[in-house]
């Protein structure tokens, strides 16, 4: 195997390197550079590209220290180069976005004299160019483009763990009614918060069990759809269990 430009290259300029004191991070912005070229995500105005910095960390390899590359982001940040956000759907992902401040590049670049075509000053949002970047083997390690590949498996993986932590509880629930509105109703309420757990509801299906158990006289177990839709928190049932209540309770 030849050490010599045997594999797609990671270049950057000479004169962008001096400038920001290492190699390294002008490899990285330009890198982030080639990425924007191939975005889909607007976001504001802007081009964006979303990764975790583990992932970003695939991409350069010989970069060993994850705090070192995540030293670089924060000085690009720093400069003004690099911005970032967070347009995640879920609150609790906290995956990054990053785009180019080409304005701000374009300062540099002038008070470089560059002549140079990597300017986007009449390109804000990266668009168009063509520049030398290609790295074909950079995809399979870009949690973008894994996103978009894996999306439909990483989907029915999720759903195939509510179904199974679902089932553990549809198996305990003593009135099986309403089974498909009833996981509906749990699916609803798991993804609308990540304290939402299945653990929460074993506990409350615990405690009206105790319930049932102590009124089995007179009380007969709400349908399976109506528990999971909200009232396994009725603090009535859960939190007075040894006190019968006067009137029974109607699904």
């Amino acid at each position: 195997m030849s050490l010599l430009i045997n594999e797609p290259p990671l270049m950057a300029l000479p004169s962008l390197a001096a400038e920001l004191g290492t190699a390294d991070e002008a490899i990285v912005l330009q890198q982030l550079h080639y990425w924007l070229q191939r975005s889909n995500n607007v976001r504001d105005g802007h081009k964006w590209v979303y990764n975790s910095m583990n992932d970003w960390l695939k991409q350069f390899p010989w970069i060993k220290s994850r705090k070192r590359l995540t030293r670089y982001f924060d000085d690009l940040e720093s400069r003004g180069l690099v911005v970032t956000g967070n347009y995640n759907k879920a609150a609790f992902d906290k995956t990054k976005w990053y785009r180019i401040d080409y304005d701000a590049l374009s300062v540099l670049e002038k008070r470089l004299g560059q002549n140079d075509p990597t300017s986007e000053s009449n390109r804000p949002n990266g668009e168009g160019q063509n520049d030398p970047t290609n790295t074909n083997r950079l995809p399979e390690t870009t949690s973008e483009n894994n996103n978009k590949h894996s999306a439909s498996h990483s989907n029915a993986q999720r759903v195939s763990q509510l179904e199974n932590e679902f089932e553990e509880l549809w198996s305990k629930y003593p009135n099986k009614k309403g089974k498909k509105q009833a996981f509906n109703h749990y699916k609803a309420w798991r993804k609308s918060s990540t304290k939402h757990t299945n653990k929460y509801l074993l506990d409350r299906l615990d405690k009206y069990l105790a319930y049932c158990q102590q009124n089995n006289s007179w009380y007969h177990p709400m349908n399976g759809s109506t528990w999971f839709n909200g009232r396994f928190d009725d603090v009535l049932i859960t939190e007075n269990v040894s006190n019968k209540p006067k009137k029974r309770i109607y699904d």
